[in-house]
């Protein structure tokens, strides 16, 4: 049985792919379920409210978040891209986010941020919640600006944040990096629900995991949040191995944690030379 610790709970980015996936497993951590993002989400399901807002449209986020207890904000671009709409969804909508939340007096926040903010560690590595940030991207560097922008409001306005450095969340690993990095939907739930029921939570980072045998991620400073992964990529293993050839220890996708965010999207490829003609 999950405890409702907050009669209205919002969440955010609800029609991207963990949106989806959280949709109806939040509606067990609250009595009102409110659920916001810029795209059509469709009438209003059972104890659900329905919003609209744009995470760079200040008013509009502040009528989203008035009237909630608690908030899980998985809004914003999820991919690595030009710098402009990450700075308009990461980093202006985070701000924006928080903002109204301190001027609501809510209390308690779940932000979603990404493994891509350490994503310049190597593979060979395990690290901790104390390692410095080392992001592979300009998403990763929005992420970054998220943990200490949401580390600031804690310090100033006492507002709780777990900033979940979610690894790879799918219904089932895809490749072999995902063998250390995977967290099933159920698993992120749990974590979801770790973070929302703690008595004290604090500011705190945490990966977000399952209990995979290979692992780049140690939690143990986060123990008082309370999170305890019940799934593993283990199971698939041999499948993900049949289906995939043998790592190229020259590709920097598999040298970094970070895997193939490293070096995507145009900002990040005017370093390599131009593509020879044909």
């Amino acid at each position: 049985m999950t405890l409702k610790v907050h009669h209205t709970l919002l969440l955010t980015g609800a029609a991207g792919g963990l949106g989806i996936a959280m949709r109806d497993r939040l509606k067990a951590n609250c009595e009102v379920l409110r659920i916001a993002d810029r795209c059509d989400l469709g009438p209003a399901r059972a104890g659900e409210e329905v919003v609209l807002a744009d995470l760079a449209d200040a008013a509009a986020v502040d009528a989203m978040v008035k009237g909630v207890n608690a908030i899980v904000h998985f809004g914003g671009i999820s991919v690595e891209g030009p710098f402009g709409p990450i700075l308009q969804a990461n980093i202006l909508g985070v701000y924006n986010l928080y903002e109204a939340a301190r001027k609501h007096g809510v209390k308690r926040v779940v932000f979603a941020s990404s493994n891509h903010v350490t994503g310049f560690y190597k593979q060979s590595e395990t690290i901790t919640l104390n390692h410095p940030a080392r992001p592979d991207s300009l998403y990763g560097v929005s992420k970054a600006f998220g943990e200490d922008l949401s580390r600031m409001y804690f310090d100033r306005y006492g507002i709780e944040t777990a900033c979940l450095r979610i690894g790879s969340s799918f219904a089932e690993p895809k490749d072999r990096r995902m063998l250390a990095s995977w967290l099933s939907f159920d698993d992120l739930h749990r974590l979801i629900t770790a973070c929302l029921t703690t008595p004290v939570l604090g500011h705190t980072a945490i990966f977000g995991v399952s209990d995979n045998a290979v692992r780049w991620y140690d939690n143990s400073a986060a123990q008082h949040v309370g999170f305890v992964p019940q799934d593993s990529a283990d199971a698939f293993r041999d499948a993900v191995y049949a289906r995939t050839p043998a790592p190229d220890m020259s590709d920097p996708a598999v040298v970094f944690q970070g895997g193939g965010f490293l070096f995507q999207g145009e900002p990040m490829t005017a370093h390599l030379p131009p593509p020879k003609a044909v």
